[in-house]
């Protein structure tokens, strides 16, 4: 049976005129020959967080930078990779999901190496058909998929890296450089990983989540699609095909609008009719069967960051983030909700496992609806976990053990050690945005500064857009109903709105620098 929104109603992919590779200028771009900055060199004009009793937070901020210079590389002869990057950390590939997420906390040394340009080496890649494998060998550059495996590519998240980057620098050589890769490769996934319906499929590598059990019994939970639709891949599509129409938009390219938005409008129908479930209030993969998956995953919270769920969707699915069966744990948010009888409480990767891609889309997508006070929680017992696993350990690792062991929070079994990667998101990103609640709108040269420690905190050299550089203290408080007194200085025109008070009394006031 097809997966249809209507029984048997077919989806029409739009007529695609335009070619798009052949505009990819990575294609043919030569490789950079630039020599790699070191910690040593660099530390000192790296921003500074401030957190009155709690250094080892701040070492713990420390050590992730630490580990993330010490990960730069440049391209290997023969590679076909085109710019200097920052590695995985893994092995000895370059990885689609883990370079994007990668991303989202290099934009705070940005001012000192190009971590953007990580991405290039993908589109140096790309197939004449728009392909582009998940997975790269640096030293060779072989893909490690063929292009029809199922396991070959996504998460589609390219997109919504290159967004946050022009958001935060202005970039707009950039996007119109990296905008045809990009549809080209949207174009390839609705083209091989869809069904007739235009629903997306994806495996257990594919989609990130390697060993989540989501399939139907029978299936692989690692390499098989299990003839399924997958939520969190209609979900990236969608949230992909919102941004590049934006793209498009800032690029005077019209001629791709249309085909966006019928995508994103039946996207959107299709997992609002056929994914939600009404008596549980949770987005599930769909069987073959037509019948919902019962597996709650973390995957179904990609409908905040995409923007597909309704208000009262939302807040519904909040109730998931609350639930101590669900995914309510001490370490932060886990892959799978503690109630499958397949969850672990020390991790066994995903099932049960806390990793900083789920945690970072979960709070950006918790932003987007407004629940700040439910972020700012759930960052706190993330990075809590982090650092006291740094104080045992001094290293951080791959992922995190949903339950605390004898009173103390522990890596995830298995976990890589010394991983940044994407862990180093939580000790930089997660403790400047949601912690301290320091959000930047550099295209807009605005900060939502979002007050809720009382202990003295803030940034010294806090980078901002392309040439903005802030010291933010907020001085020591003794109630969230106090006003903050904020000393902040910065080297061009900002609008600071400071925000403060239970969430009953939330007090507002601006301030321009």
């Amino acid at each position: 049976m097809l997966h249809s929104f209507e029984q048997n109603a077919e989806y029409t992919i739009p007529s695609k005129p335009v070619p798009l590779v052949a505009e990819n200028s990575f294609l043919t771009k030569l490789p950079e020959d630039r020599p790699l900055p070191t910690f040593d060199q660099v530390q000192d004009q790296l921003p500074l967080p401030i957190w009155d009793g709690h250094d080892d937070y701040i070492r713990c901020y420390r050590k992730a930078w630490q580990l993330a210079f010490g990960n730069l590389r440049q391209p290997e002869p023969g590679s076909g990779f085109v710019s200097n990057y920052i590695d995985t950390a893994f092995n000895d590939c370059l990885f689609m999901w883990d370079s994007a997420f990668i991303l989202m906390f290099g934009k705070y040394a940005n001012h000192i190496f190009p971590f953007q340009n990580t991405l290039d080496n993908l589109y140096a890649h790309q197939h004449r058909d728009g392909y582009i494998c998940r997975e790269i060998s640096t030293y060779n550059g072989t893909d490690q998929f063929t292009r029809l495996d199922p396991s070959a590519t996504g998460p589609e998240v390219l997109p919504w890296a290159e967004w946050e980057h022009y958001l935060n620098t202005g970039d707009l050589d950039r996007i119109a450089k990296v905008f045809p890769p990009l549809m080209a490769y949207h174009r390839w996934m609705a083209e091989h990983h869809t069904w007739p319906d235009g629903t997306y499929f994806s495996t257990g590598l594919g989609c990130g989540m390697d060993n989540i059990p989501r399939t139907e019994p029978g299936y692989h939970k690692k390499f098989s699609h299990g003839h399924m639709v997958w939520v969190d891949a209609c979900m990236q599509a969608l949230l992909s095909c919102d941004i590049l129409h934006k793209m498009a938009v800032v690029l005077d390219r019209q001629e791709f609008c249309p085909e966006l938005e019928a995508e994103r409008s039946h996207l959107e129908a299709v997992i609002n009719h056929r994914l939600w479930d009404e008596k549980t209030g949770f987005y599930y993969d769909l069987w073959k069967t037509g019948k919902r998956s019962p597996v709650r995953h973390a995957g179904a919270f990609w409908a905040l960051l995409s923007g597909c769920a309704s208000k009262e969707q939302a807040q519904r699915l909040t109730e998931h983030l609350l639930d101590e069966n669900g995914f309510c744990v001490p370490a932060g948010v886990p892959a799978l909700a503690k109630d499958h009888p397949h969850f672990c409480p020390t991790a066994n990767y995903w099932c049960g496992g806390v990793w900083a891609p789920v945690n970072y889309m979960v709070l950006r997508g918790l932003d987007r609806y407004g629940y700040h006070a439910l972020a700012h929680q759930i960052a706190l017992r993330y990075l809590r976990t982090i650092v006291g696993v740094y104080q045992d350990t001094d290293t951080l690792y791959e992922n995190y053990a949903p339950e605390y062991r004898d009173g103390r929070p522990a890596p995830g079994d298995p976990s890589e050690a010394d991983f940044v990667g994407w862990t180093g998101l939580v000790p930089i990103t997660v403790l400047f945005e949601y912690i301290f609640g320091i959000k930047p709108d550099p295209q807009n040269r605005k900060i939502r500064w979002d007050v809720r420690l009382l202990e003295r905190h803030g940034v010294e050299r806090y980078p901002f857009g392309m040439h903005g550089q802030l010291r933010l203290l907020c001085e020591s408080r003794q109630n969230e109903n106090e006003e903050p007194r904020i000393i902040a200085e910065s080297n061009i025109p900002v609008e600071l709105e400071i925000v403060w008070g239970s969430d009953a009394n939330r007090q507002h006031k601006k301030l321009t620098l």
